[in-house]
């Protein structure tokens, strides 16, 4: 009787330390995931700013290099042409440009080459216009500014069977979300996810390798936790930003 009761308290035990084994590796997992997040970011934030800060350090040279090189207005035209491009170039350091604020931009410059007194004017402005097209341009490659014709081409380019089959039909379902949300933020066993979808055996199995097979999620051992992939995160983060627009 004392060795089962032993023998009992001894499987408790080892019951007790497998839970805090498994505590302890989800906390690193999601502070490794937060930790590699807040590293990207910040990497992104100081390339931009490295960019940006190029940018704006040669404004001031292309400008005395290519304006008109006689006139009384030289240094006051330069002034307001640098402070108009740096304001510009700023925008660099954004994660996205909104097509208004560079609509304005160019409707400022606009204004301001209208209300130009002389006809070399025009030689200083083209210089403008060449500077502010080049930063428009490097917001594009840096894929944080798009006009709206430009988004409606990359809608037109879409790839129907991969959006459907890839994109829309594995989060077509509510339990599928659910498992996509929940492993986003830490790993779940199927246990976990059980409990959250209300499923039970086969049918979680089903949804789960729907998401298996888009590579959503990932399983990272045979009968191991799940965890959400890279293509799932980026999906999900898309999901929300769309969620967001919608609502305002």
């Amino acid at each position: 009787m004392e060795r089962e009761k032993f023998h009992q308290e001894i499987l408790e035990i080892k019951e007790k330390l497998s839970d805090m084994h498994t505590d302890i590796k989800r906390s690193i997992e999601q502070s490794g995931q937060q930790h590699i997040e807040s590293i990207l970011a910040g990497i992104r934030k100081d390339f931009s700013n490295v960019i940006a800060g190029h940018v704006i350090e040669n404004i001031d040279y292309d400008l005395e290099s290519n304006m008109v090189k006689k006139c009384q207005m030289r240094d006051t035209c330069k002034s307001i042409f640098s402070g108009f491009l740096q304001k510009n170039a700023g925008l660099i350091r954004h994660d996205t440009v909104q097509e208004d604020t560079i609509l304005k931009n160019q409707s400022e410059l606009k204004e301001m080459k209208n209300a130009a007194p002389f006809k070399r004017c025009d030689k200083c402005f083209s210089e403008v216009y060449c500077l502010f097209e080049k930063q428009l341009r490097l917001m594009r490659s840096l894929r944080i500014y798009n006009t709206k014709e430009e988004k409606r081409q990359d809608i037109s380019t879409l790839p129907e069977d991969f959006i459907v089959n890839d994109v829309l039909e594995p989060l077509s379902n509510r339990q599928r979300l659910q498992i996509l949300k929940a492993t986003a933020t830490e790993t779940k066993t199927f246990s976990m996810l059980s409990e959250l979808t209300g499923l039970r055996g086969g049918n979680l199995l089903f949804h789960l390798q729907k998401l298996l097979d888009s590579g959503m999620i990932l399983q990272r051992h045979e009968r191991g936790d799940y965890m959400i992939t890279e293509k799932g995160y980026k999906l999900l983060r898309s999901l929300s930003e769309a969620y967001a627009m919608l609502k305002e």
